[in-house]
């Protein structure tokens, strides 16, 4: 058992002042301060590759951190919800004590600010001879797999469009979110067209910034936040799920949100009817409705009907998620979305989101990623936080 103790969302979108190690010490130190620890409190250190050099060791070395364990889990965008699961399971063996998450990225200074992201292949991965020559990039997968899923369902642009009109509903509470203008339906689909199905407001943004969270020890947790007169936050259940094309027996319109989410409720003990508010990456609308299917929020197929109508809007529909507007018009930096989706859960616990948006009694949330890519190869994190 563990809590989350601390977390922060670096407030920037453009740090062409800042450099990387700026981004992940501010993250760090905001936590820490949010969570009323310093950094001599920490022992247990968990980042991705996003930390410059030498895995943990630069940032490590940088902070002057005393450290007894360590973990540089990579599983691109959702690593962070797995380094919550792994730093709790950390906590419980006793390995350390207090765990600090860090992420960063800075994609707009160094010149992406416009475009997709083109998929970082080696030719020393196996799947690039077979991949690589014919162009392939994250959006037509994506595309590919909204496509796939019209054929399917039947689901249409203007249901995958209620997703983005959530997100942009939330947004304009946020003063930090890059766009904070709402669209309505018919805006999304006359955007323009970049990957059929998907059009431009389909997709994510991208910004540069960084987050943090500290996880800890049960008692830990329970003074801190006495002292602070603020409600617990604890990781009540967890799950993974590394999923690829199987020998090519696999259906790319269902990610590894069907395994890590089942073994994150079996855990946890509730039922997806018990959450209260959801974070779900959401790279792209057909992300985010391909999650809620796999879930279990819905039936599969049934995603499009299920966002229709603003289902996805905090005090109107039966599943707010994404309160802060999400990597679609918040925050998604360096592409790699799931430390927010983390950050914004525990706002939604504490009862410390925008008021606009906090949902009542929010005392169950779930929080999902998807790293990698759908259609090809990814992996799902999900954890279930629970308010004490």
């Amino acid at each position: 058992m563990a809590y989350i103790a601390g977390a922060y969302e670096h407030p920037t979108r453009d740090a062409g002042d800042k450099t990387l190690a700026q981004l992940q010490i501010e993250s760090a130190l905001g936590a820490l301060a949010d969570a009323g620890l310093s950094k001599s409190d920490v022992d247990g250190f968990f980042c991705g590759p996003d930390a410059p050099g030498t895995g943990p060791l630069s940032i490590a070395d940088y902070m002057n951190l005393d450290l007894r364990h360590v973990d540089t889990t990579n599983t691109s965008g959702s690593s962070y919800v797995l380094h919550v699961a792994h730093a709790a399971q950390a906590i419980a063996a006793g390995k350390c004590n207090v765990a600090l998450i860090t992420l960063a990225g800075r994609p707009r200074a160094d010149g992406r600010r416009k475009g997709a992201i083109v998929r970082n292949d080696s030719p020393a991965q196996p799947d690039y001879q077979w991949e690589q020559p014919f162009g392939m990039q994250i959006l037509n997968m994506y595309g590919m797999t909204a496509m796939r899923h019209r054929a399917l369902y039947g689901t249409t642009s203007e249901q995958l469009a209620w997703i983005r009109v959530a997100a942009s509903e939330h947004a304009k509470h946020n003063e930090l979110a890059m766009i904070r203008k709402p669209v309505t339906v018919e805006e999304v689909v006359q955007s323009p067209l970049v990957a059929d199905p998907l059009r431009r407001l389909d997709c994510c943004i991208t910004s540069d910034g960084g987050g943090a969270v500290i996880v800890t020890r049960p008692e830990i947790a329970k003074s801190l936040a006495m002292g602070r007169f603020r409600p617990c936050v604890r990781v009540k259940g967890s799950g993974e799920r590394p999923q690829h094309q199987q020998g090519g027996y696999f259906e790319i319109t269902e990610s590894g949100a069907v395994v890590s989410g089942r073994t994150a409720f079996a855990e946890a003990r509730v039922r997806p009817a018990d959450i209260k508010y959801v974070s779900l990456y959401d790279s792209f609308t057909i992300t985010v409705l391909i999650q809620l299917e796999d879930l279990g929020f819905c039936a599969k197929g049934q995603g499009g009907r299920f966002v229709m109508d603003g289902n996805l809007i905090s005090g109107i529909g039966k599943l707010p998620f994404n309160t802060d507007g999400g990597g679609l018009c918040n925050n998604h930096p360096g592409a790699r979305g799931g430390m927010t989706k983390i950050i914004e859960a525990v706002r939604q616990v504490r009862g410390e989101a925008h008021p606009a948006v906090q949902v009542p009694n929010c005392d169950l949330a779930l929080v999902n990623a998807i790293g990698g890519q759908l259609g090809v190869r990814h992996a799902s994190g999900t954890l279930i936080l629970e308010r004490e």
